[in-house]
């Protein structure tokens, strides 16, 4: 018998069992959930007290089942929309094949309740798929991640508690503005009521949420997804400014936000101006630039680049065998 398994999540899954049978005895429920039929009859009274319509039938046929009004309509899904929503549930969440998790589970119901022509090709490429762990990804809890998207669209101020990478900790009051997702990474974009300015907190290292009376109102203007890039570039170690022999809009095509921001020049150049904890890999991203430029500030990326440069220069290099 499983003994970390919550009292909770056992009434959750009596429910489940309810919804796929006509009936349950006792016994059989308890055999499933791993507990005596005693503690299976609790489990039912635990689900009458939240509301759920819980009938019992004495005699021989007997047992318990679910009353009128709880049923869910069928889900309607064709197979590529079926298939469609296990490979973006895949390629974003790699736990999905684990009933446990929550997006395992929750994919699980999904597939019980679709027709069974649909249902079999869509866990065929459930089963069968072995998607690469991203290393990069965090994802926060789910109930954190809901009490900002709701504070985000209600206009409501936060306190959030906040564990930096560091390990500091503090308490920030902030105007939620938006949640956004950025290469498996989910942030608050909001503003600071302390420090009076914009700031982007990894919602995985938010400790807690307390939903303020106070409201606000958003930049009229707000483009979230840049909005973060533009932050995202900003506050690092090494400040940099590259001058660009291209326009700005075909230099940004080949360069992320994440870099920098983009200024026109004239003559049909552009000025990039970032900063970089990291001038090995900043190098490396400006190498993908089909043009020449100049690393105007910043000694250490222009050594970076030295390096990348003398590497590929050695590459084209023809060597005897």
């Amino acid at each position: 018998m499983n003994q970390d398994v919550s009292p909770t999540a056992r009434a959750l899954r009596a429910l489940e069992l309810l919804q796929g049978s006509g009936g349950i005895t006792a016994d059989r429920l308890g055999a499933s959930l791993g507990v005596s039929d005693r503690a299976a009859r609790r489990y039912m009274d635990i689900l009458r007290e939240a509301g759920m319509p819980i009938e019992s039938v004495r005699g021989p046929y007997g047992g318990y089942r679910l009353g009128r009004g709880l049923r869910l309509p069928p889900l309607m899904f064709s197979p590529a929309e079926a298939i469609g929503l296990v490979m973006a549930v895949l390629d974003g969440h790699h736990d999905a094949g684990d009933p446990a998790d929550p997006v395992g589970s929750a994919l699980g119901k999904i597939m019980r309740a679709l027709p069974e022509s649909v249902a079999a090709q869509a866990e065929a490429v459930r089963r069968t798929t072995a998607p690469a762990p991203d290393r990069g990804a965090a994802r926060p809890d789910p109930k954190t991640t809901t009490a900002l998207v709701q504070a985000c669209s209600r206009h409501r101020a936060v306190r959030l508690g906040y564990r930096s990478e560091a390990g500091s900790e503090w308490i920030s009051e902030v105007d939620p503005w938006a949640v956004v997702v950025r290469h498996g990474r989910w942030y608050l974009l909001c503003h600071s009521r302390s420090a009076g300015a914009r700031r982007a907190y990894r919602i995985d290292r938010v400790q807690g949420v307390e939903v303020l009376d106070d409201t606000f109102s958003p930049p009229a203007d707000l483009d979230p997804v840049a909005m973060l890039e533009e932050h995202l570039a900003v506050g690092w170690e090494y400040d940099v400014e590259i001058v660009i022999d291209a326009p700005v809009d075909a230099v940004g095509r080949c360069l992320p936000r994440a870099l920098g921001r983009l200024e026109s020049l004239a003559g049909q150049r552009s000025r990039l101006v970032g900063s970089t904890s990291n001038p090995a890999w900043y190098a490396e991203r400006l190498a993908a630039i089909p043009t020449s430029y100049m690393i105007v500030k910043c000694a250490e990326l222009q050594q970076a680049a030295r390096v990348i440069g003398q590497r590929l220069l050695a590459a084209g290099e023809s060597r005897a065998t």
